[in-house]
């Protein structure tokens, strides 16, 4: 018998053994799993001066090679090992304000499970009130306890109004990232996206039971990331993107509508998102060598279901503009537009018109032909939210 208790006893002093690893993400995002030969407890919570996020583990045997984890985009520094008898811990420092959006195990199968992290940028004052929260639960409980029960999920989102709907309205492009230039005027891309995005916000905040929200409103550089992720923490029901592009071939004019696809519609599209996707690169962010997320079942038919409503809206669009506002031969088009990559918002980016052209170089200038356009585009995305509401001027 002692034998077997002592058996036991080294059984159940065992370190956690967590065998591989993979950190992914951007400026606005980040995901770790790890992988574990069996399920671990873990909790967690808050420091600051920097923002971190630590993971606290059983012994844990950390058996993956150490360059596994190497910091990137929004996690500026990864530490991971033994802390005390007992205990190790999983240091994630960010770059800036950061909120947990999940932590949780995953069984694989009856020897191994995976524990999934996902970060978010979020505001300081979310973040401050995150760890005003966890110091409160601290004072309710014996001294060293951790603020979260093992596995709990939590949320980053700042949520709107529950009873509205909510259109993230994103100003294609600014600050050092100018977007196209006008061929008369010189007018700047980034300038003509974020007057038109102010009127559209205008314009749909005065509908019932409509909420815009702005994903720049002044001439600041956003990465393309960052403008997915604030539209997702602002409970966003659509995402439209606005810009007003060139093309070599002056003589298109016209607005389009984009979707997302992994392959283009045509040339000139693939062309333009070619174009677009290196915003990032032009504020100095680089991705060329970011690796694919994990995503599972689940995520793969969230996309499908999501892309459906994204055809949906640019159908309307269309035809809101069909007669009234110039679009140009198949007005639907699609690309990998990383803008719109979003796996849970419906999403379409509006060309405008191109800066290429100077007929669409001057109505885009002109304020009367500016809230025509706008119009159509509001009674598009009420035509979407609800498809029993009459067309109207």
């Amino acid at each position: 018998m002692l034998c077997l208790s002592s058996a036991h006893a080294e059984e159940e002093a065992a370190p956690l053994v967590a065998y591989n690893a993979l950190l992914v993400g951007d400026d606005a995002r980040a995901r770790l799993v790890i992988d574990f030969d069996r399920t671990p407890t873990f909790t967690y919570h808050y420091l600051t001066h920097p923002a971190r996020l630590v993971i606290t583990l059983p012994a844990t045997a950390f058996g993956f090679p150490d360059d596994t984890l190497e910091a990137r985009g929004i996690i500026s520094d990864i530490r991971y090992g033994a802390t005390g008898p007992g205990q190790s811990r999983i240091v994630l420092t960010a770059t800036e304000s950061i909120a947990l959006t999940l932590a949780e195990v995953r069984d694989e199968d009856g020897s191994a499970a995976r524990l999934v992290i996902d970060l978010a940028m979020t505001d300081a004052a979310k973040f401050d009130t995150l760890v005003a929260t966890q110091r409160a639960k601290l004072a309710g409980e014996a001294e060293g306890a951790l603020p979260e029960a093992a596995g709990d999920t939590a949320t980053g989102a700042i949520d709107g109004d529950a009873e509205s709907f909510v259109v993230a309205i994103d100003a294609g492009h600014g600050g050092v990232d100018t977007g196209a230039v006008g061929e008369d005027t010189k007018t700047l891309e980034k300038d003509i996206t974020l007057d038109f995005a102010r009127t559209f916000a205008a314009r749909l905040q005065a509908e019932p039971g409509f909420e815009s929200y702005l994903t720049r409103d002044s001439d600041v550089y956003l990465s393309l990331s960052k403008r997915v992720e604030l539209a997702r923490q602002h409970g966003a029901d659509l995402f439209i993107s606005l810009h007003a592009d060139s093309l070599p071939q002056t003589d298109i004019s016209g607005a389009t509508v984009y979707t997302l696809s992994d392959r283009a519609s045509d040339r000139v599209s693939a062309a333009l998102a070619r174009r677009e996707n290196l915003s990032n690169e032009i504020a100095g962010i680089d991705t060329t060598d970011e690796p694919e997320e994990v995503t599972d079942i689940l995520l793969d038919l969230t996309r499908r279901e999501t892309q459906s409503f994204s055809t949906s809206l640019a159908d309307r669009v269309v035809a809101a503009f069909k007669g009234r506002i110039g679009l140009i031969n198949n007005p639907h088009r699609s690309a990998g537009f990383m803008v719109l990559m979003a796996p849970d918002i419906p999403s379409i980016l509006l060309e405008i018109g191109f800066l290429s052209s100077p007929e669409d170089e001057r109505r885009m200038l002109d304020p009367d032909w500016r809230d025509r356009l706008i119009a159509r585009l509001v009674e598009a995305v009420k035509q979407y939210h609800d498809p029993l509401v009459a067309s109207g001027g």
